[in-house]
């Protein structure tokens, strides 16, 4: 098929495979897939006459009371076809294929340990049977209502619920489903004459059936479909033979697909094992080293979302434990020992903030708790040390405005929990009245403070924490909400907000809140008491331009990604409007 031919291409988007799958049957059930076939066999029954032949039978059915008369289908005008079809099909109502059986409501009274299986929505999946729990009932059942017993070959489809993510619950009984009995709301297609369930398997999972059978739907707590509706619903008709062969060109497709999308599958696998491999090994060897080898891996292993995220982790990681700023220690000795030492940084951090407090420039805050051995997680280079953040940072908590404060017409910003973003400042237009700012001086929010959400502080993509931008300076900080700022010059400021985005950091507070509440609420002491490693001055800021560096070659990536996805996209929309627009033949 033409498609396949840039299947590679296209799985970039692992969705696409879904996508050709709709395709192939949406092809199938407008001829298109067999046009040489007829062309081969122009001798064959035209399906108008097959449709008679199964008229007569119904109507001799119904003459022996085997079946129910039905209320007659209004016939089908020409503007209610949807379009073309091949000279030999022809257009019909459901109704005028089959009728349906459908099963009662069995009670749990009825129930036995062994006997014939009960046939349950939970046992219809998509194109397929489930049995993770099988239901007996009494053997003698099956001679007790013989129009609901189901049997290989046969044709079922779940009445309620029929949809989930635009997949059709109905499947065609293999040899290990029945004998079996339908319970209510699952419906048994009886054909009149021939057997046509695989046929009718794959119309009623093409895109054209789903998306009417989703108008069809009711119902708020229990979608269900009508049986009238799916009588009265237009269908196509082709050659019965015709039929089997379309049935066995989408078997054959489908295979071909699932092959290419397996192979795609094990692909990414193996990306994802080589990266998980070494980047394990970046963190634990020789990073020089190991960072050449990776860069020669770029392009290749790099183009997964998932991929890309562990290696902007692995970064930070190795930035904080000091792993990429080595051989930068080795060529500055100097600057990472004496009064370069983050112990005398930490002396003169503590004598400055002593005499901001004394100024009443910022509160006086309680004791911090000692660092024990068990807390320290790795071991640091030389020159570094561990702290607590609120003996570096001075912390601030939002104040509690209330909603009748907020106005649309301008005022003072106000910095609320959804402008903390992961990473990236969110903007929003919230104010407060003008001269709230001289009304609470103590939560005005300056440039480059760190904003940090205390509500459901972090998602999977990791904490929610940005940096204050510059028309933010001097914006009132609301409730839920703190500001993790520098008082001290001998802090680099954006080496805190690295640290904070690393992955350790992350578990840290996962492991603090997950399972104990399904709304994680930070206190001020979770973020003061946060241990945190404090290299010397001029190494954070090699540090931060390290990493920098190396998350806008993350950036790099996941745009060329996202290029490569949209490509795809296009890709696959140009061989779609190709095919069905008759530019290119469908040929298999």
């Amino acid at each position: 098929m033409y498609l396949l031919k840039y299947f590679k291409e296209l799985t970039v988007n692992p969705k696409n495979a879904y996508v050709l799958k709709g395709l192939i049957l949406q092809l199938a059930i407008q001829g298109k897939l067999t046009t040489n076939w007829r062309k081969e066999n122009s001798d064959i029954e035209p399906a108008s006459e097959l449709l008679d032949r199964i008229k007569k039978e119904k109507e001799k059915l119904v003459k022996e009371k085997k079946i129910r008369k039905e209320k007659v289908l209004p016939k089908i005008a020409k503007e209610e076809t949807s379009y073309e079809i091949p000279k030999s099909w022809v257009w019909c109502r459901m109704g005028d294929l089959f009728s349906m059986s459908t099963g009662k409501g069995y009670k749990k009274s009825e129930y036995s340990l062994s006997g014939i299986k009960l046939f349950q929505i939970a046992n219809v999946s998509f194109g397929q049977t489930s049995w993770d729990t099988t239901i007996y009932l009494p053997d003698n059942y099956a001679s007790k209502y013989p129009e609901e017993v189901i049997n290989e070959g046969d044709l079922v489809m779940a009445l309620n619920r029929p949809l989930l993510k635009n997949k059709l619950k109905v499947a065609v009984l293999d040899v290990n489903d029945g004998p079996s009995i339908i319970y209510q709301r699952v419906g048994k297609f009886n054909f009149h004459l021939n057997n046509m369930s695989n046929w009718m398997l794959n119309y009623l999972q093409s895109p054209f059936f789903i998306d009417w059978l989703s108008e069809q739907v009711r119902g708020i707590n229990i979608p269900f479909v009508n049986q009238t509706k799916l009588y009265q619903h237009i269908t196509v008709l082709p050659p019965l033979e015709e039929q089997k062969e379309i049935v066995n060109v989408v078997e054959t497709l489908f295979k071909e697909v699932e092959q290419l999308e397996q192979l795609t599958v094990q692909r990414i696998g193996l990306k994802e094992d080589f990266v998980t491999s070494a980047l394990q090994q970046l963190t634990t060897n020789n990073v020089n080293q190991e960072w050449r080898f990776l860069q020669d891996h770029f392009k290749p292993f790099f183009n997964e979302t998932s991929n890309i995220k562990k290696l902007r982790e692995t970064v930070l990681q190795l930035a904080v434990q000091g792993k990429l700023t080595r051989s930068w220690r080795e060529s500055h000795p100097e600057l990472v020992s004496g009064s370069h030492h983050a112990n005398e940084l930490l002396k003169r951090i503590q004598k400055e903030k002593a005499q901001l407090i004394k100024d009443h420039k910022i509160k006086k805050e309680k004791p911090l708790p000692p660092i024990t051995q068990e807390e320290i997680p790795y071991e640091l280079p030389e020159g570094w040390v561990w702290c607590r953040l609120g003996i570096v940072t001075d912390i601030i908590a939002g104040a509690s405005f209330k909603s009748g404060d907020f106005n649309e017409t301008g005022g003072v910003k106000c910095i609320k929990i959804t402008n903390a973003g992961v990473r990236n400042f969110v903007e929003t237009d919230d104010f407060l009245p003008k001269g709230f700012n001289d009304l609470y001086p103590n939560y005005l929010i300056k440039e480059g403070d760190l904003i940090l959400a205390l509500t459901r502080p972090y998602i999977k993509d990791g904490l929610k924490i940005s940096i204050c931008p510059p028309t933010y300076n001097n914006s009132l900080l609301n409730q839920r909400v703190a500001s993790i700022r520098s008082m001290t010059n001998n802090i680099y400021h954006p080496y805190i907000f690295t640290f904070i985005q690393s992955p350790k950091v992350l578990n840290y507070y996962k492991s603090k809140f997950d399972g104990k509440s399904q709304q994680p609420n930070m206190k001020m002491g979770d973020i003061t008491d946060l241990l945190i490693s404090i290299p010397p001055k001029e190494e954070q800021k090699v540090i931060v331009q390290k990493v920098n560096a190396l998350t806008a070659l993350c950036d790099i990536l996941e745009r060329e990604l996202q290029q490569s996805q949209e490509h795809s996209e296009k890709l696959m929309h140009s061989c779609l409007r190709e095919v069905f627009e008759g530019k290119r033949e469908v040929c298999v």
